[in-house]
């Protein structure tokens, strides 16, 4: 069962207590990303996160890598579209030891210039290896055709020229804005009882109140096509079509569904694309979810001269799922596989807690495994073809890494 706090000054706590594990495993979430930065301050979030690790008033760099070493903890943060995350998982004896560093981190940073400018080299040489990466900036690329000018076209990690604008006071400015009580998460799972939601909010009383709501733009998505030419050894294609936001009730036939277009080794692209065809060594589809719209994409790498055929394989895929929807056998499978994913993630803590904690950041509010199991169950042939319509009504938006000119099919 997951416990919930809202302390006066906004901030929610979520703790579960997991008594039979010895682990336990704290997250800050915090409710921005690359959807909340203007175009000149875009890849700040991602920024930040590297920088919370950079030292603060009384800890070095090596300091804070020194103090999660030294109570055996793992410590980690990553940064999406909508929230960036922190977190560390420790022995339960050592929990507030790793809470106390994380508080120290989030709130005490220092934001050194030499830090920042020995980061930005390491933040570059990330951004770089991305490009180097076809498979993975392809996807960016997607982005961008799909939502345009939108935050939501733009990479997580930004560019060369905004990342060396950014000084300490950008840094600060950003967090005053976002980084307030109300747009925060703390999550807690593991061997741990609610009696730490006040020794949390020991550490998160400093919090000041919030500056107020800041809205956001829903995107429109535009269906546009993208292609780049890259001296690669295969062409990489993503299509995307416009999905569902987070809280949407069809959520759970949507991911049914793209199980089965793309989801599992036994979806009917990976069956058709890699191995009745031999086109591609990987291909795969799935879906994300934002606060407003969401995004199903299809993913294959292939030789530049198999392209044609790979696209045409993709389309009647999708066109054969169109027509004909689901067979009740891949209905009952993706529904007991999606079941059984359910179930696996309950044994970490790490999974919980990211559960946890994103489940109160972007829903506000938190479904036990029976109700969840209740509604995959409830799926029908209906549902999924409701979701069929709606996804696949309009045409897709394309990006396309490849090594040279590709005539559109």
């Amino acid at each position: 069962m997951v416990e919930k706090h809202t302390s006066d000054n906004g901030l929610r706590i979520v703790l579960e207590n997991i008594p039979a594990v010895r682990s336990v495993t704290i997250g800050i979430w915090v409710k921005t990303g690359s959807r909340n930065e203007t175009e000149e301050i875009n890849g700040i979030s991602h920024f930040l996160e590297h920088m919370f690790f950079k030292g603060t008033s009384s800890r070095s760099p090596q300091d804070i890598a020194e103090a999660f070493d030294a109570i055996g903890g793992q410590v980690n943060a990553f940064t999406s579209k909508e929230y960036t995350c922190f977190y560390a998982k420790v022995m339960d004896t050592h929990k507030e030891k790793a809470l106390e560093i994380l508080a120290d981190m989030f709130f005490n940073s220092s934001f050194d210039e030499e830090e920042m400018e020995r980061e930005k080299k390491v933040v570059l040489e990330e951004i770089k290896m991305y490009e180097d990466t076809p498979d993975d900036i392809v996807h960016d690329i997607l982005a961008r055709a799909s939502f345009g000018d939108h935050p939501l076209g733009n990479p997580i990690l930004g560019t060369e020229k905004q990342l060396q604008s950014f000084t300490p006071d950008t840094l600060r400015g950003y967090i005053n804005e976002r980084y307030t009580p109300g747009n925060v998460v703390v999550s807690i799972a593991g061997n741990v009882d609610d009696t730490f939601i006040q020794t949390v909010e020991n550490y998160f009383n400093r919090f000041q109140a919030d500056a107020g709501h800041i809205e956001v733009e829903k995107p429109a998505f535009l269906g546009k096509q993208i292609e780049r030419h890259k001296d690669t050894e295969q062409a990489h294609l993503c299509l995307g079509y416009n999905g569902l936001p987070v809280d949407d009730e069809n959520m759970f036939s949507l991911v049914i569904m793209n199980n089965v277009l793309g989801g599992s080794m036994s979806s009917r692209l990976f069956q058709e694309v890699r191995e009745k065809q031999g086109l591609a060594y990987a291909v795969f589809s799935y879906h994300a979810s934002f606060l407003d719209n969401g995004l199903l994409t299809i993913y294959a790498g292939t030789g530049n001269d198999q392209l044609p055929q790979l696209k045409d394989t993709i389309n009647r895929t999708v066109d054969d799922l169109m027509q004909n929807g689901l067979t009740d056998k891949e209905l009952i499978n993706s529904k007991e596989q999606l079941k059984g994913n359910l179930m696996l993630s309950l044994e970490s803590t790490s999974s919980r807690m990211s559960r946890n904690g994103r489940n109160e950041l972007m829903l506000n509010k938190h479904r036990s495994l029976d109700e969840m199991i209740a509604e995959i169950d409830a799926v029908n042939h209906d549902k999924i073809q409701q979701v069929i319509d709606s996804t696949f009504r309009h045409a897709p938006s394309s990006a396309l890494i490849a090594p040279e000119p590709v005539a559109q099919a």
